[in-house]
């Protein structure tokens, strides 16, 4: 099968300009997932406005790994290493591997940073991420009042604490 992408069918997903994907050729251990992740990686909770929604509103849980390009390998080894999620263009020279998938964040994420805990107060924020989907998983997304309670979940998250 070819690696290449059809820039035509979806511009976001990168493997850069064109050329083959790099193959995940990286032996990653888990701690070193987990410090590396601590420094580097994001648990983030949207909110968008979306009409057809039953509560109006999406809840957009996402866990992000953004890098310079020239460390593109690296994130090709995370997809590799969680079998999740995508590895696309973030801005100027930085790429992003992203996971939004909320079977993978409950079964395969998750369950990882659980194992292997995060140093940082880093952890607090993947505490709430959790939180919230567990939430989702019981339902609270679709009631106004899960909503708040998401809301001000999401809205102490990620706030610049030392770590």
């Amino acid at each position: 099968m070819d690696d290449r992408v059809d820039h035509a069918k979806n511009p976001q997903r990168l493997y850069v300009w064109g050329r083959p994907a790099p193959k995940a050729c990286m032996n990653l251990e888990a701690q070193w997932i987990a410090g590396f992740v601590d420094g580097e990686g994001c648990f983030h909770v949207g909110i968008a406005k979306h009409d057809e929604m039953t509560m109006g509103v999406q809840v957009l849980p996402e866990f992000t790994v953004v890098q310079h390009e020239r460390d593109a390998q690296l994130l090709y080894a995370l997809k590799a290493y969680f079998g999740c999620g995508v590895v696309r263009k973030n801005h100027g020279d930085r790429l992003a591997y992203r996971v939004r998938d909320r079977r993978c964040l409950v079964d395969v994420i998750c369950p990882f940073f659980m194992k292997h805990k995060l140093k940082t107060s880093k952890n607090v924020d993947f505490l709430k991420f959790r939180r919230v989907l567990l939430k989702m998983e019981n339902g609270a997304h679709l009631t106004a009042e899960g909503i708040e309670d998401i809301k001000r979940i999401a809205a102490g998250m990620n706030r610049g604490r030392s770590r």
